[in-house]
Protein backbone atom coordinates (compact mmCIF):
# COMPACT_ATOMS: atom_id res chain seq x y z
CA UNK A 1 0.00 0.00 0.00
CA UNK A 2 1.55 3.37 -1.09
CA UNK A 3 0.73 6.32 0.60
CA UNK A 4 -2.95 8.32 -0.34
CA UNK A 5 -4.24 11.39 0.43
CA UNK A 6 -7.44 10.98 2.87
CA UNK A 7 -9.92 12.39 0.14
CA UNK A 8 -12.73 12.27 3.19
CA UNK A 9 -11.02 14.62 5.11
CA UNK A 10 -9.87 17.13 1.95
CA UNK A 11 -13.28 16.85 0.98
CA UNK A 12 -14.80 17.69 4.41
CA UNK A 13 -12.56 20.55 5.06
CA UNK A 14 -13.12 21.98 1.16
CA UNK A 15 -17.25 22.04 2.51
CA UNK A 16 -16.45 23.69 5.37
CA UNK A 17 -14.50 26.81 3.57
CA UNK A 18 -17.06 26.49 0.59
CA UNK A 19 -14.28 25.68 -1.69
CA UNK A 20 -14.76 23.34 -4.78
CA UNK A 21 -11.57 21.48 -6.22
CA UNK A 22 -10.39 24.40 -8.47
CA UNK A 23 -9.98 26.65 -5.76
CA UNK A 24 -7.47 24.41 -3.72
CA UNK A 25 -5.78 23.86 -6.94
CA UNK A 26 -5.59 27.79 -7.72
CA UNK A 27 -4.29 28.54 -3.86
CA UNK A 28 -1.74 25.47 -4.05
CA UNK A 29 -0.47 27.00 -7.58
CA UNK A 30 -1.28 23.22 -9.39
CA UNK A 31 -3.87 22.24 -12.33
CA UNK A 32 -6.97 21.13 -10.95
CA UNK A 33 -6.29 17.93 -12.74
CA UNK A 34 -3.46 17.38 -9.63
CA UNK A 35 -5.73 18.00 -6.87
CA UNK A 36 -8.82 15.45 -8.53
CA UNK A 37 -5.77 12.85 -8.81
CA UNK A 38 -4.71 13.13 -5.46
CA UNK A 39 -8.16 13.17 -3.74
CA UNK A 40 -8.72 9.87 -6.03
CA UNK A 41 -5.74 8.23 -4.81
CA UNK A 42 -3.88 8.17 -8.91
CA UNK A 43 -1.18 10.56 -7.49
CA UNK A 44 0.60 11.71 -4.39
CA UNK A 45 1.72 15.57 -3.87
CA UNK A 46 5.49 16.41 -3.72
CA UNK A 47 6.55 17.45 -0.09
CA UNK A 48 6.37 20.93 -1.14
CA UNK A 49 2.56 20.81 -2.12
CA UNK A 50 1.83 18.32 0.76
CA UNK A 51 3.10 20.61 3.15
CA UNK A 52 1.15 23.64 1.57
CA UNK A 53 -2.05 21.76 1.77
CA UNK A 54 -1.96 20.59 5.06
CA UNK A 55 -1.28 24.09 5.99
CA UNK A 56 -3.51 25.76 3.77
CA UNK A 57 -6.34 23.13 4.88
CA UNK A 58 -5.06 23.16 8.58
CA UNK A 59 -4.76 19.66 8.48
CA UNK A 60 -2.36 17.44 10.16
CA UNK A 61 -0.01 14.60 8.86
CA UNK A 62 -2.30 11.86 10.41
CA UNK A 63 -5.32 13.20 9.09
CA UNK A 64 -4.01 14.36 5.53
CA UNK A 65 -2.41 11.13 4.75
CA UNK A 66 -2.87 7.35 4.57
CA UNK A 67 0.34 5.57 4.85
CA UNK A 68 1.06 1.85 6.06
CA UNK A 69 3.04 2.62 9.32
CA UNK A 70 5.91 0.46 8.61
CA UNK A 71 6.99 3.03 5.34
CA UNK A 72 6.06 6.17 7.12
CA UNK A 73 9.41 7.93 8.54
CA UNK A 74 10.41 8.21 12.16
CA UNK A 75 11.21 11.78 13.53
CA UNK A 76 12.49 13.18 16.47
CA UNK A 77 13.45 16.63 17.79
CA UNK A 78 15.73 17.87 19.74
CA UNK A 79 14.01 21.06 20.78
CA UNK A 80 15.31 24.43 21.65
CA UNK A 81 14.28 25.27 24.90
CA UNK A 82 10.69 26.82 25.10
CA UNK A 83 9.84 25.98 21.36
CA UNK A 84 6.97 24.11 20.60
CA UNK A 85 6.56 21.90 18.18
CA UNK A 86 3.81 22.31 15.70
CA UNK A 87 2.02 19.84 12.75
CA UNK A 88 3.40 22.15 10.54
CA UNK A 89 7.10 20.92 12.16
CA UNK A 90 5.98 17.62 11.75
CA UNK A 91 4.98 18.04 8.75
CA UNK A 92 8.05 19.61 7.08
CA UNK A 93 10.16 17.34 9.07
CA UNK A 94 8.15 14.29 7.43
CA UNK A 95 8.37 15.97 4.14
CA UNK A 96 12.22 15.78 4.74
CA UNK A 97 11.80 12.44 5.27
CA UNK A 98 10.52 11.48 1.90
CA UNK A 99 12.88 13.28 0.29
CA UNK A 100 15.71 11.50 1.91
CA UNK A 101 14.49 8.01 -0.10
CA UNK A 102 15.90 9.05 -3.03
CA UNK A 103 19.20 9.68 -1.54
CA UNK A 104 19.65 6.26 -0.02
CA UNK A 105 21.21 4.45 -3.20
CA UNK A 106 23.86 6.92 -3.27
CA UNK A 107 25.05 6.26 0.14
CA UNK A 108 28.14 3.54 0.83
CA UNK A 109 26.90 0.06 2.13
CA UNK A 110 25.91 0.54 5.22
CA UNK A 111 26.57 -2.20 8.22
CA UNK A 112 24.19 -4.77 8.58
CA UNK A 113 25.43 -6.12 12.09
CA UNK A 114 24.20 -2.53 14.97
CA UNK A 115 24.12 -2.28 18.77
CA UNK A 116 20.75 -2.03 19.93
CA UNK A 117 19.84 -1.73 23.92
CA UNK A 118 17.15 -4.39 24.23
CA UNK A 119 15.61 -3.33 27.38
CA UNK A 120 16.17 0.66 27.64
CA UNK A 121 15.13 2.09 31.25
CA UNK A 122 16.13 4.71 32.87
CA UNK A 123 16.34 2.98 36.27
CA UNK A 124 19.61 4.67 38.21
CA UNK A 125 21.60 0.83 38.17
CA UNK A 126 20.80 -0.54 34.92
CA UNK A 127 21.35 3.11 33.13
CA UNK A 128 24.40 3.32 34.56
CA UNK A 129 25.54 -0.01 33.66
CA UNK A 130 24.19 0.88 29.70
CA UNK A 131 26.21 3.65 30.15
CA UNK A 132 29.43 2.01 31.26
CA UNK A 133 29.10 -0.40 28.24
CA UNK A 134 29.25 2.28 25.43
CA UNK A 135 32.07 3.94 27.28
CA UNK A 136 33.58 1.15 27.01
CA UNK A 137 32.98 0.20 23.82
CA UNK A 138 34.85 3.25 22.49
CA UNK A 139 37.45 3.47 24.62
CA UNK A 140 36.91 5.65 28.15
CA UNK A 141 36.91 4.91 31.24
CA UNK A 142 34.55 6.28 33.93
CA UNK A 143 36.24 9.17 34.82
CA UNK A 144 37.64 10.43 31.41
CA UNK A 145 36.19 13.35 29.55
CA UNK A 146 33.71 12.41 26.44
CA UNK A 147 34.59 14.34 23.55
CA UNK A 148 31.33 14.46 21.14
CA UNK A 149 34.45 13.23 18.55
CA UNK A 150 34.41 9.65 20.45
CA UNK A 151 30.59 9.56 19.33
CA UNK A 152 31.15 9.65 15.52
CA UNK A 153 31.88 6.70 14.89
CA UNK A 154 29.12 5.16 17.29
CA UNK A 155 26.86 6.74 14.75
CA UNK A 156 28.63 5.57 11.50
CA UNK A 157 28.56 1.81 12.41
CA UNK A 158 25.40 1.96 13.53
CA UNK A 159 23.50 2.74 10.38
CA UNK A 160 23.08 6.88 10.90
CA UNK A 161 24.25 9.75 8.75
CA UNK A 162 25.28 12.66 10.17
CA UNK A 163 24.08 16.22 8.72
CA UNK A 164 25.68 18.55 10.34
CA UNK A 165 23.94 21.75 9.34
CA UNK A 166 24.60 25.60 10.25
CA UNK A 167 20.82 27.08 11.21
CA UNK A 168 21.89 29.58 13.49
CA UNK A 169 21.02 30.16 16.80
CA UNK A 170 17.85 31.32 16.49
CA UNK A 171 16.28 30.72 13.20
CA UNK A 172 14.93 26.95 13.48
CA UNK A 173 12.94 25.91 16.26
CA UNK A 174 15.42 22.73 17.05
CA UNK A 175 18.89 22.21 17.01
CA UNK A 176 18.80 18.36 16.23
CA UNK A 177 16.31 16.58 14.27
CA UNK A 178 16.32 12.73 14.29
CA UNK A 179 14.51 10.63 11.11
CA UNK A 180 14.04 7.47 10.90
CA UNK A 181 13.36 5.72 7.67
CA UNK A 182 12.72 2.42 9.13
CA UNK A 183 12.12 0.31 5.45
CA UNK A 184 15.75 1.85 4.09
CA UNK A 185 17.10 0.75 7.49
CA UNK A 186 18.88 4.35 7.22
CA UNK A 187 18.95 7.13 10.27
CA UNK A 188 19.83 10.79 9.33
CA UNK A 189 20.69 12.92 11.79
CA UNK A 190 20.36 16.60 11.13
CA UNK A 191 22.74 18.44 14.17
CA UNK A 192 23.35 22.45 14.31
CA UNK A 193 26.66 23.62 14.27
CA UNK A 194 25.89 26.97 15.43
CA UNK A 195 24.94 25.35 19.02
CA UNK A 196 27.10 25.76 22.43
CA UNK A 197 29.59 22.92 22.76
CA UNK A 198 27.97 22.15 26.42
CA UNK A 199 25.05 21.87 24.63
CA UNK A 200 26.12 19.98 21.90
CA UNK A 201 27.83 17.33 23.47
CA UNK A 202 24.22 16.46 25.34
CA UNK A 203 22.23 16.53 21.73
CA UNK A 204 24.88 14.20 20.24
CA UNK A 205 24.47 11.67 23.12
CA UNK A 206 20.47 12.21 23.30
CA UNK A 207 20.57 11.34 18.90
CA UNK A 208 22.69 8.31 19.99
CA UNK A 209 20.16 6.89 22.48
CA UNK A 210 18.19 6.82 19.77
CA UNK A 211 19.94 4.75 17.73
CA UNK A 212 20.49 2.18 19.58
CA UNK A 213 16.74 2.38 20.74
CA UNK A 214 15.03 2.82 17.07
CA UNK A 215 11.82 0.81 18.34
CA UNK A 216 11.37 4.01 21.00
CA UNK A 217 12.35 7.26 17.95
CA UNK A 218 9.47 9.09 18.05
CA UNK A 219 8.01 8.64 21.29
CA UNK A 220 7.76 10.05 24.79
CA UNK A 221 9.45 6.88 26.57
CA UNK A 222 12.17 6.97 24.00
CA UNK A 223 12.56 10.99 24.77
CA UNK A 224 12.64 10.08 28.34
CA UNK A 225 15.43 7.11 28.03
CA UNK A 226 17.39 9.44 25.68
CA UNK A 227 17.51 12.24 27.68
CA UNK A 228 18.53 9.65 31.30
CA UNK A 229 21.13 8.19 28.87
CA UNK A 230 22.83 11.29 27.52
CA UNK A 231 23.45 12.23 31.02
CA UNK A 232 24.97 8.88 32.51
CA UNK A 233 27.14 9.15 29.48
CA UNK A 234 28.28 12.53 29.50
CA UNK A 235 28.85 12.15 33.60
CA UNK A 236 28.42 8.41 34.79
CA UNK A 237 28.30 7.60 38.60
CA UNK A 238 32.08 7.44 39.10
CA UNK A 239 31.78 11.36 38.62
CA UNK A 240 29.15 11.78 40.25
CA UNK A 241 30.24 10.59 43.27
CA UNK A 242 33.08 12.48 43.45
CA UNK A 243 31.21 15.68 42.65
CA UNK A 244 28.67 14.79 45.43
CA UNK A 245 30.93 14.17 48.57
CA UNK A 246 32.86 17.61 47.20
CA UNK A 247 29.69 19.85 46.65
CA UNK A 248 28.42 18.92 49.81
CA UNK A 249 30.96 19.55 51.98
CA UNK A 250 30.78 23.26 51.45
CA UNK A 251 29.22 25.25 53.84
CA UNK A 252 26.47 26.87 51.42
CA UNK A 253 24.59 26.50 47.76
CA UNK A 254 26.39 29.17 46.27
CA UNK A 255 29.82 27.53 47.19
CA UNK A 256 28.08 23.97 46.08
CA UNK A 257 27.75 25.38 42.64
CA UNK A 258 30.65 26.80 41.86
CA UNK A 259 32.19 23.28 43.11
CA UNK A 260 29.78 21.89 40.44
CA UNK A 261 30.74 24.96 37.69
CA UNK A 262 34.30 23.12 38.24
CA UNK A 263 33.21 20.14 37.08
CA UNK A 264 31.35 21.11 34.53
CA UNK A 265 33.89 23.01 32.77
CA UNK A 266 36.58 20.02 33.16
CA UNK A 267 34.00 17.57 30.91
CA UNK A 268 32.54 20.83 28.64
CA UNK A 269 29.47 19.48 29.91
CA UNK A 270 26.28 22.15 30.99
CA UNK A 271 25.90 22.87 34.83
CA UNK A 272 22.56 21.49 34.54
CA UNK A 273 23.72 18.32 33.48
CA UNK A 274 26.17 17.53 36.85
CA UNK A 275 23.25 19.01 38.77
CA UNK A 276 21.20 16.32 37.52
CA UNK A 277 23.65 14.02 37.81
CA UNK A 278 24.46 14.37 40.82
CA UNK A 279 21.39 14.66 42.49
CA UNK A 280 20.37 11.51 40.49
CA UNK A 281 23.00 9.50 42.48
CA UNK A 282 22.51 10.93 45.75
CA UNK A 283 18.45 9.59 45.63
CA UNK A 284 19.82 6.24 44.48
CA UNK A 285 21.27 5.80 47.74
CA UNK A 286 18.97 7.66 49.97
CA UNK A 287 21.44 10.38 50.27
CA UNK A 288 20.50 14.02 50.64
CA UNK A 289 20.28 16.45 47.96
CA UNK A 290 21.74 18.94 47.09
CA UNK A 291 20.84 22.53 48.34
CA UNK A 292 21.30 24.93 45.09
CA UNK A 293 17.99 24.41 42.95
CA UNK A 294 16.84 24.14 39.51
CA UNK A 295 16.10 27.80 39.38
CA UNK A 296 19.35 28.85 40.83
CA UNK A 297 21.20 26.42 38.05
CA UNK A 298 19.09 27.83 35.40
CA UNK A 299 20.02 31.94 36.68
CA UNK A 300 23.94 31.11 36.37
CA UNK A 301 23.65 28.80 33.26
CA UNK A 302 21.95 31.61 31.17
CA UNK A 303 24.67 34.19 32.07
CA UNK A 304 27.43 31.48 31.39
CA UNK A 305 27.92 29.93 28.43
CA UNK A 306 30.47 28.21 26.04
CA UNK A 307 31.86 28.68 22.06
CA UNK A 308 29.66 27.50 19.18
CA UNK A 309 30.73 24.31 17.78
CA UNK A 310 30.88 26.14 14.90
CA UNK A 311 33.31 28.93 16.26
CA UNK A 312 35.50 26.25 17.44
CA UNK A 313 35.42 24.31 14.01
CA UNK A 314 35.75 27.09 11.73
CA UNK A 315 37.65 31.03 11.99
CA UNK A 316 35.82 33.28 10.68
CA UNK A 317 32.32 32.05 10.30
CA UNK A 318 30.24 31.61 8.60
CA UNK A 319 32.75 28.89 6.64
CA UNK A 320 33.53 28.67 3.02
CA UNK A 321 32.02 25.93 1.72
CA UNK A 322 34.81 23.65 0.91
CA UNK A 323 35.74 24.14 4.74
CA UNK A 324 32.25 23.19 5.49
CA UNK A 325 31.87 19.96 3.59
CA UNK A 326 35.62 19.02 4.06
CA UNK A 327 34.58 19.07 7.92
CA UNK A 328 31.34 16.95 7.50
CA UNK A 329 33.49 14.61 5.76
CA UNK A 330 36.56 14.57 8.32
CA UNK A 331 35.44 15.73 11.34
CA UNK A 332 31.94 13.77 11.41
CA UNK A 333 32.77 11.25 9.04
CA UNK A 334 29.84 11.51 7.04
CA UNK A 335 28.72 10.32 3.67
CA UNK A 336 25.63 12.71 3.06
CA UNK A 337 27.49 15.27 0.86
CA UNK A 338 29.40 12.91 -1.07
CA UNK A 339 26.00 11.09 -1.31
CA UNK A 340 24.30 14.25 -2.14
CA UNK A 341 26.98 14.88 -4.70
CA UNK A 342 26.94 11.51 -6.24
CA UNK A 343 23.00 12.07 -7.00
CA UNK A 344 23.11 15.64 -8.29
CA UNK A 345 25.66 14.44 -10.86
CA UNK A 346 23.90 11.31 -11.80
CA UNK A 347 20.34 13.02 -11.52
CA UNK A 348 20.52 16.16 -12.43
CA UNK A 349 18.93 16.70 -8.77
CA UNK A 350 18.51 20.73 -8.69
CA UNK A 351 19.16 22.96 -5.51
CA UNK A 352 15.44 23.38 -4.33
CA UNK A 353 15.94 19.62 -3.45
CA UNK A 354 18.65 20.82 -1.40
CA UNK A 355 17.01 23.89 0.26
CA UNK A 356 13.95 21.06 0.82
CA UNK A 357 16.15 18.16 1.96
CA UNK A 358 18.06 20.54 4.30
CA UNK A 359 15.92 22.95 5.34
CA UNK A 360 18.29 26.19 4.64
CA UNK A 361 17.49 29.34 2.37
CA UNK A 362 17.61 28.68 -0.70
CA UNK A 363 20.22 30.97 -1.52
CA UNK A 364 22.59 28.55 0.58
CA UNK A 365 21.35 26.01 -1.07
CA UNK A 366 22.00 27.40 -4.39
CA UNK A 367 25.82 27.97 -3.58
CA UNK A 368 26.05 24.89 -2.11
CA UNK A 369 24.36 22.68 -4.91
CA UNK A 370 26.97 24.63 -7.18
CA UNK A 371 30.00 23.86 -4.70
CA UNK A 372 28.68 19.85 -5.55
CA UNK A 373 28.25 20.42 -8.91
CA UNK A 374 32.02 20.76 -9.84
Amino acid sequence: MHKVIHSDKVKQALQDRGWSQKDLAAELGVTAQAVTNWIKGADFPRPDKLLKLATTLKLNFADLVISPAEGQPVIAFRKKAGAKTTDEHILKAMAMGALLKPLVPFLPELRSLRVQIPSPTVQYDALQAIAAEVRMRIGLGAQAVLLYEHLIGEFESNGAVIVPVLWGEKRNHKNALHILLPQEKVTFIFLNLDTRLEDFKFWMAHELAHVYTPDLAGKTEGEDFADAFAGALLFPKALAEVAYHQAIKRSNAADEIRELQRHAAAHSISLYSVFCEVNRFAKSLGLSPLRCKDADIHAIRNGQRGDLVSEILFDPTPPELPSYIAAAQNVFRSAFFSALQRMIKSKGTGPGYVQQVMDIPLQDAMALHGELSR
